[in-house]
């Protein structure tokens, strides 16, 4: 085979990546590549079934590319289809579903209808950094490198997913953190996350040394009103600020303790909520169980309108998430959802928003022994989606599918799956 080979890119995969074949026929993928695109390549990694490699060449480019608006995007990890048109994503994104409820679920299904983001850009309420200090004293902080995991690329206010209040709180704690990042906890590498809400904008550390000196970051930024310590399996601690999120949801306000699970695109989380209430139709009297329902939020408005609901999640700063108009039939429980979900089975309607890796293995399981009426799956890998839904084939009907654009400019896409009991049962 020749040291640069010649490919041509016949789609996008999970990832972004391009998909193209080789010449002696191994499956070869290449990021920032478009459908359409013929290109000379190195080779960067070669396995037994598959390789990775790196554009040296472009011969010819699809119709659906276009230059990236972000300057950066060519050494950044942090985008993936920003080359191609947003009218282009939504397609690609949509046969990225269809593919995998095909090939893994096992599924004779059309790629399902993407519902495009209200905004391309500017669309993110919260954004992760990673931080590293290097030996001579200089510091980089941003995302992961494009090829190269271990390197992080430096990013200023060129980024163009975070909201406009997160973009300038970005670039006033760059300003702020001092020589060194010295008002940051200490150690070779940190996790920065910055989070929006109505009240202003949370900052989370995770890693390194110490606190630093949040008092001083907190009285430097004028966005900034509080300042956390992440600790995942502790509860986030305190370190100088409010330590309340106001989150306006539904019409309504309400009170949570810094962190939680929201969406991350606002605008088109509201979309895919309008949705999953549609597909439950009539809400009063039914019984209801919120599975992984993170702060609760979806099952609490549920309540509001006459259902029943229990929402289940491991995390309990959901348990902690106050209103003045908290809905009666509402009960937040604190734990497994395959230890719990037993106890508040059967049911009418079960809502499933596992984490990335999918359902725990006996969830599919218990569901199918004492099966609720319908089951609504809002997923955010369609892999492990459908894998899941191969796992309830039987018990469970595929009623309907539509994925929703919460992620411009990535790979990443949220679908919602509408199933009901196979013995014919409907919600009451």
């Amino acid at each position: 085979m020749s040291a640069n080979p010649e490919v041509s890119v016949r789609g996008i995969g999970s990832g972004g990546l391009g998909i193209g074949t080789l010449p002696d026929g191994k499956v070869v993928f290449l990021p920032r590549t478009a459908p359409g695109d013929q290109v000379r390549i190195r080779l960067v990694t070669e396995k037994a079934k598959w390789a990775r490699g790196e554009v040296v060449e472009w011969l010819k480019t699809g119709e659906n590319r276009r230059d990236p608006p972000c300057p950066s995007y060519s050494r950044c990890d942090g985008c993936s289809l920003q080359h191609l048109s947003y009218e282009s994503q939504m397609t690609i994104k949509g046969s990225l579903v269809g593919d995998a409820l095909r090939r893994i679920g096992g599924m004779d299904l059309e790629n399902p209808q993407v519902v495009p983001s209200p905004n391309e850009y500017s669309y993110r309420n919260r954004v992760t950094f990673t931080l590293r200090r290097l030996a001579g004293g200089g510091v980089v902080a941003g995302f992961r490198e494009l090829g190269q995991q271990g390197r992080v690329l430096d990013i200023g206010p060129e980024c163009l997913l975070p909201n406009v209040r997160l973009a300038e709180t970005w670039t006033d704690l760059r300003a702020s953190w001092g020589p060194g990042a010295s008002l940051l906890p200490g150690g070779r590498e940190v996790r920065i996350t910055l989070r929006d809400s109505r009240e202003g904008v949370a900052l989370f550390l995770r890693g390194g040394r110490g606190h630093g000196d949040p008092e001083a970051i907190l009285e430097a930024i004028p966005n900034l009103v509080s300042v956390w310590a992440e600790k995942p399996s502790q509860g986030n601690r305190l370190l100088a600020g409010e330590g309340k999120t106001i989150i306006e949801w539904d019409g309504r306000t309400l009170e949570a303790p810094g962190g939680g699970f929201t969406q991350v695109n606002p605008e088109a989380g509201k979309a895919l909520y309008r949705y999953m209430l549609k597909e439950v139709g009539k809400l009063d009297g039914l019984t209801i169980v919120d599975a992984y329902c993170g702060l609760g939020l979806v099952g609490r408005s549920m309540a509001r309108t006459g259902a029943r609901v229990t929402g289940i999640d491991l995390d309990p700063v959901g348990s902690k998430v106050t209103s003045d108009r908290e809905p009666s039939g509402f009960d937040f429980v604190v734990g497994r959802v395959e230890d719990l979900l037993p106890r508040y089975l059967p049911a009418d309607t079960v809502l499933l928003n596992p984490p990335r890796g999918g359902l725990a293995e006996t969830v599919p399981a218990l569901l199918a022994k004492n099966p609720p009426a319908q089951v609504i799956y809002v997923s955010c890998d369609p892999a492990t989606l459908a894998r899941d839904l191969r796992r309830l084939k039987g018990a469970f009907q595929v009623d309907r599918i539509r994925a929703f654009d919460l992620f411009p400019q990535t790979a990443h896409i949220e679908t919602v799956v509408t199933l009901s009991a196979t013995d014919g049962r409907h919600p009451s």
